[in-house]
Order: structure tokens, then sequence, then C-alpha cells
């Protein structure tokens, strides 16, 4: 009974990371920004790091600042990798994480860059690729379940890439 509620709880998280998303995605930035940050003081810098990294992830994408964007990026990154040595067998989602690496890495090069660390951005851009390069078949030869996601971080990364040639 309890796991099933625990299981039910995070599927709650979850559920209410893709409500405030889709006001995101809605265009309703605000809404969206309010709601990450109830969420984010409910989870605690002790919750499920799944839940903070999915959620900082996102709560990037609310922020006006880009000083701010970069440490909800941070943020996320430092979720994922404390969640890879937390207790992976724990989350069927593992897969998961390992996919969000290409996007966490393109969101921080991304970030550098607007604060004009070019530096920076390029170390990112590298991990980004090295991270979606690992993710292409997942070892197996054939495509993963991630490929249409890997496609379109690959072109997000491509297009960085050239916008930063000859910086």
């Amino acid at each position: 009974m309890v796991e099933q509620q625990e299981a039910s709880s995070e599927d709650a998280v979850m559920t209410r990371i893709g409500q405030a998303v889709m006001l995101l995605h809605g265009g309703d930035r605000e809404e969206a920004r309010n709601r990450f940050g109830l969420l984010w003081s409910e989870l605690g810098a002790d919750g499920d790091g799944l839940h903070r990294c999915t959620l900082a992830h996102y709560m990037a994408d609310t922020q006006d600042d880009p000083g701010d964007e970069l440490a909800w990026d941070l943020r996320a990154l430092t979720a994922a990798e404390g969640l890879s040595g937390e207790r992976p067998a724990e989350h069927q989602d593992s897969l998961a994480v390992q996919a969000l690496y290409p996007s966490l890495h393109l969101n921080l090069a991304a970030d550098y860059l607007k604060l004009q660390r070019p530096d920076a951005a390029r170390i990112h851009l590298r991990q980004a690729r090295d991270a979606a390069d690992a993710l292409e078949d997942g070892g197996s030869g054939a495509p993963g379940p991630y490929s249409g996601y890997d496609g379109g971080v690959r072109a997000a990364i491509e297009r960085l890439e050239e916008r930063m040639r000859g910086m």
C-alpha cells in the first residue's frame, strides 16, 4: 500500500510538471514559472532527483535573465548527475535521464553563449554532442526509443555549432 501511494505521489509530481510545461509551451511563462517555483519548494533539496532534474530543466526556460537561466540549467545537470549515483535501479526511467544529458549540455552551451562566455559554451556543446552520440543506438545497432528526440537535439546542436563558428 505504501509503495502504491509513493508511486501515485511521484506520478502526481510528474503530472504537475507536465501541466506547467503545457502552460509554458502555450505562452504563459509567468504562470509556468510560478507553478514550477511552488513545486520546487515542495520538493526541497532532498526531493526525487528525476523530479528535480526535470523541473529545473523546464524552469530554466521560464527565466528572463540569462544568469538565472544558467543557474536553473546547472541545477538540472546537478540533479541528473546525482541521480546517476543515487538509486538508478529505482527509476525505470533511467534511460530517460540519460537521454536528457544532450539537451542539458546544449542548454548550458546556449546559456554561456548568451553570457558571452564562448569557451564554456564550447565545452558544453562538445559534451552535448558526445552525449547525443552515446545515445544514438544504445549500443544495439538499432534505432533507440529516443531516435526522434535525438534528431531534434542533434539539429539544435548543429545550429548552435554553426552559430559559434568563427567565434
